[in-house]
C-alpha cells in the first residue's frame, strides 16, 4: 500500500495517475476534497480510499497504520500558497505534518518521499545547489519557504535524510491544476484570455540585467516531476534533498510565444506594472542543479522541452478541460 498525501492536487493526483498507469491501485490519497476542480482531478484515478487530512493525521499517530504494511508515504500534502501570512498554519500543516510524516516512515521501516520547494533557495543569490551543508545560508522570500527549509534542515540534522528524500519541486505546471485558483500556472491562467483575442501580460522588469519578459524560470512539466518522484521510491538506495527540475532557465517571453503556437492565436503581448507585494520576493531567474539528480541515473534529457510540455498541455488538456486520466 501506498499513501498520497496531496492526492487531489497537481502534483498528488498525478501521481496517483501515474501509479495507475503503472496498474497500482492500492493507493491511499489524503487530502480533502474541497473544491470541484479537484473532484475531477481525481474522478479517473483508481485508489483503495481517500481519508481527510485531519483524520489522517490522527489515525497515523494512533498506530492504526502501523500493521498495514505501508510501502510508501508520498507527501505532496502543504500549503503551496507563496503568499500565504499565516505562520502559525504553515509551521502546523507546512513543517510538522512533514516531521510526523518522516518519522513515522522511520519507524515503520516505508519509504519516505516529501515534497520541498525551490522556494527555499529565495532569491538565487546563492545558486540552486542542492549540497546538504549550504542549508543553512539559504534566505527564503517568503514564509511558505522557510517553511520547507526548516523541514530539509531538521531532516538533515537528525539523520533522517539517509533514507528520507526530500524533492525541491521546482516551477511545476500542468494538467489538474484548475483548483489552483490564483496559484496555477501561467499557463493555465492566461490560456483562456489568449484564445478569447486578449493580450498576454507579463511582468515588466525591475532589473537592469533582465528585459521586460526577459526574466527566467525552470519550468517543469508535472508529468517530468511525477517521473522523478516515482524514480525515487523505485530507488530505494539513495536518500537527500535533490532538486527536481530541467536545469534550464527559460524566459516568460518563450512562455508566451509557446502557447500562442499552441493555440494558434496571433501573439499578442503587454508588459505590465508588478504588483508592489510581489516586488520584494520576486524571483528573476531560477535554474535547478541537476548533478546531484543526474548522479543517480534519472535521465533528465527524456524530461519535455518547454515548447513540446507547452503545447501538449494545451491542445489535450487546456483547450478541451481535460483533466489526467
Amino acid at each position: 500500500m501506498i499513501i498520497v498525501t496531496g492526492g487531489a492536487g497537481l502534483i498528488g493526483s498525478a501521481t496517483v495517475w501515474a501509479l495507475n498507469q503503472r496498474g497500482r491501485e492500492d493507493i491511499i490519497i489524503v487530502d480533502e476534497v474541497d473544491h470541484d476542480e479537484k473532484e475531477h482531478n481525481v474522478a479517473n484515478l483508481k485508489y483503495d480510499q481517500m481519508i481527510g487530512i485531519a483524520d489522517f493525521r490522527k489515525q497515523l499517530l494512533a498506530g492504526e497504520f502501523d500493521s498495514m504494511g505501508i510501502e510508501a508515504i508520498i507527501h505532496l500534502g502543504a500549503c503551496s500558497s507563496t503568499t500565504e501570512q499565516n505562520w502559525d498554519y504553515l509551521l502546523d500543516n507546512n513543517v510538522e505534518y512533514t516531521k510526523d510524516m518522516i518519522r513515522w516512515c522511520q519507524s515503520n521501516n516505508a519509504r519516505c518521499i516529501y515534497a520541498s520547494s525551490a522556494a527555499t533557495y529565495g532569491n538565487g543569490e546563492l545558486g540552486y545547489d542542492d549540497d546538504h551543508k549550504l542549508f543553512d545560508s539559504l534566505a527564503p522570500l517568503n514564509l511558505y519557504g522557510k517553511s520547507k527549509l526548516l523541514v530539509d534542515i531538521w531532516a538533515r540534522d537528525g539523520g533522517f535524510l539517509d533514507s528520507a528524500v526530500g524533492l525541491r519541486y521546482f516551477n511545476v505546471f500542468g494538467p489538474n491544476e484548475w483548483h489552483k485558483e490564483a496559484m496555477m500556472s501561467v499557463v493555465a491562467k492566461k490560456y483562456p484570455e489568449i484564445i478569447a483575442g486578449k493580450p498576454m501580460t507579463l511582468f515588466k522588469s525591475y532589473e537592469k540585467d533582465y528585459t521586460d519578459g526577459g526574466q527566467k524560470r525552470d519550468f517543469v512539466y508535472v508529468k517530468d516531476a511525477v517521473r522523478a518522484t516515482l524514480f525515487f521510491l523505485d530507488h530505494k538506495e539513495f536518500g537527500g534533498i535533490y532538486n527536481v527540475g530541467t536545469g534550464v532557465a527559460r524566459t516568460w517571453l518563450d512562455v508566451a510565444r509557446a502557447m500562442f503556437a499552441a493555440s494558434d492565436t496571433l501573439e499578442k503581448i503587454e508588459f505590465i506594472e508588478m504588483p508592489t507585494n510581489l516586488k520584494k520576493q520576486y524571483q528573476y531567474f531560477t535554474q535547478a542543479n541537476v548533478k546531484k539528480l543526474e548522479a543517480t541515473g534519472f535521465d533528465i534529457a527524456t524530461n519535455y522541452m518547454l515548447e513540446d510540455a507547452i503545447t501538449e498541455y494545451v491542445q489535450e488538456h487546456l483547450a478541451p478541460h481535460q483533466h489526467l486520466k
